[in-house]
């Protein structure tokens, strides 16, 4: 006796069909899952066993062998539950299905019959989408976020007994629908704003900056200066989230089981913030089934590195390579896997390890010895600090800021003018592929970014008193092109080109010292 069912597993963030197969034969009680199962597909066979006893059916004393196709693809997680049940039913006679078209089936199953919520939906819906199937049966926690995908048919679930007799004909459900502009618009509350914080105009400008063109952006200043509440701060000057980018950053999510079942959608630019004790593939991305990492977390984001030197130099090393490509490969003897990884890196660290180098405010002196100081700062290479476009000092707060009312712009201000340059530059690169001046390349860089007699003075003065390498030149006529998108010019021009060079002075006085 046989019973096949169609289901969909994921792989990296995308999902690949899966054809789950039953057959029964004569013995004793023997029930195997074959096609290279994970420990929680394994681990199935004795919730199936349960929730088909419990839902009202029978479960004979015979050999069930459960096939995974294709066989040479591993399968993990625990959306399979409710396939294996239902081809096990198939199998048995128990049930026949009479609807025509292909139903997808996914979701986890209780002892009790029950439908639990499963990780990556959207991912599935998307695939189901793409390969026309009549529609997909899904826990009811997760219809919101699979209906998101306009045109499928989904149809929730609650119970193994619910799903066999919709399959059957018997009952109907109706298709879950959503509006997922009505909910992608809704307005989501900011907890902080960039007028709160005190003081520090210039470290909330090169923010601005940064925000406009995408670039990653360093602070450096001693303890308690508003390093890591600016940074908190620095995603509600964001531009916008647009659909699209929503629909992926919601995928990552949704693998790793982080997207919300009352919204079924991520609605703002994702901000990460892991400990300085992670490790690279916690940062990275990997594992014996490969997962998505904080750099895949923070895509479309904000990856912010709080007390940059604390982390592991192996750690900050690998960052390198999704700094540059904007993804994450991670090669497995059976399969290759990307992981998109296009985020800004948010980063902040102390000027030595007491965090007082420098300081003019009595009572607070550097007590570091010169090798600690040159050990604590050479555990960022000069590599890493070559990708991070904007350097700025954050120097402590005094006293008159500090007992000051607010004085300085909300967020929602600065951000109508990230906005305008963002579009700016989405007009320019129309026919590039790129969405930002940080993306340039050098080709784009040569066009886009031409420096008049006086503009080419300044970076010349610059790089022969500062020893800056080829890549910050580069780096320095990006953010020029950023600041004169601000100021709607058209050209850069020398006071564009100043600040810009403001923002790589640590590069000399930081690190040659």
């Amino acid at each position: 006796m046989y019973g096949k069912t169609v289901s969909y597993a994921i792989q990296g963030i995308n999902a690949k069909p899966v054809l789950v197969e039953a057959d029964i034969k004569g013995g004793t009680n023997k029930f195997s899952i074959v096609g290279l199962p994970s420990n929680s597909i394994k681990e199935s066979k004795d919730r199936v066993w349960s929730a088909i006893k419990n839902s009202g059916f029978r479960f004979g004393s015979h050999n069930y062998t459960v096939n995974l196709a294709p066989a040479d693809v591993k399968k993990e997680g625990v959306s399979l539950d409710l396939p294996i049940a239902v081809s096990v039913l198939l199998a048995e006679h128990q049930i026949r299905i009479t609807r025509k078209g292909v139903y997808v089936l996914v979701g986890e199953l209780s002892l009790d019959g029950e439908l639990r919520a499963i990780r990556g939906v959207l991912s599935i819906a998307t695939a189901c989408f793409a390969d026309k199937v009549e529609g997909i049966i899904v826990p009811w926690e997760n219809a919101r976020e699979a209906a998101v995908i306009e045109g499928l048919r989904v149809y929730p679930g609650t119970h193994l007994r619910e799903v066999t007799e919709f399959l059957e004909g018997k009952i109907e459900i109706e298709p879950f629908q959503v509006d997922r502009e009505k909910i992608f618009a809704e307005e989501t509350e900011n907890i902080l704003d960039m007028y709160d914080v005190k003081g520090q105009y210039h470290v909330k400008r090169a923010l601005e900056v940064a925000a406009a063109g995408g670039h990653n952006i360093l602070m450096i200043g001693p303890p308690g200066s508003g390093k890591t509440m600016l940074a908190k701060c620095f995603p509600t000057i964001l531009p916008d989230l647009t659909l699209e980018e929503a629909l992926e950053t919601t995928k990552i999510h949704s693998v790793s089981g982080l997207v919300d079942s009352k919204t079924g959608i991520i609605r703002r630019r994702p901000f990460r913030s892991p400990h300085h004790t992670i490790s690279d593939i916690a940062l990275i991305g990997g594992g014996s089934y490969p997962k998505p990492g904080e750099v895949s977390l923070a895509h479309n984001g904000v990856l912010f590195l709080d007390e940059l030197p604390e982390f592991k130099k192996s750690v900050l090393e690998v960052l390198r390579q999704p700094l540059e490509d904007e993804v994450v490969t991670i090669s497995r003897a059976t399969q290759s896997l990307e992981f998109p990884a296009k985020f800004m890196l948010v980063a902040s660290m102390n000027p030595c390890p007491c965090g007082y180098y420098g300081s003019s405010i009595e009572g607070h002196r550097c007590s570091c010895s010169v090798a600690n100081i040159q050990r604590y700062r050479a555990k960022i290479s000069g590599p890493l600090l070559d990708r991070i476009d904007i350097h700025v000092e954050v120097p402590a707060v005094r006293y008159k800021d500090l007992s000051s009312l607010p004085d300085g712009e909300k967020s929602e201000i600065i951000k109508k003018r990230v906005n305008l340059s963002r579009q700016v530059q989405l007009n320019r690169f129309q026919a590039e592929n790129i969405y930002s001046n940080s993306q340039m390349n050098p080709k784009l860089i040569r066009k886009y970014c031409k420096l008049n007699t006086e503009c080419q003075e300044l970076v010349k003065t610059a790089m022969e008193r500062m020893g800056l390498s080829a890549r910050a030149f580069d780096r320095i006529k990006k953010v020029a092109r950023t600041i004169a998108d601000l100021e709607g010019s058209h050209n850069i021009e020398a006071n564009h080109v100043a600040e810009a060079i403001q923002y790589r002075s640590l590069d000399r006085k930081f690190w040659s010292s």
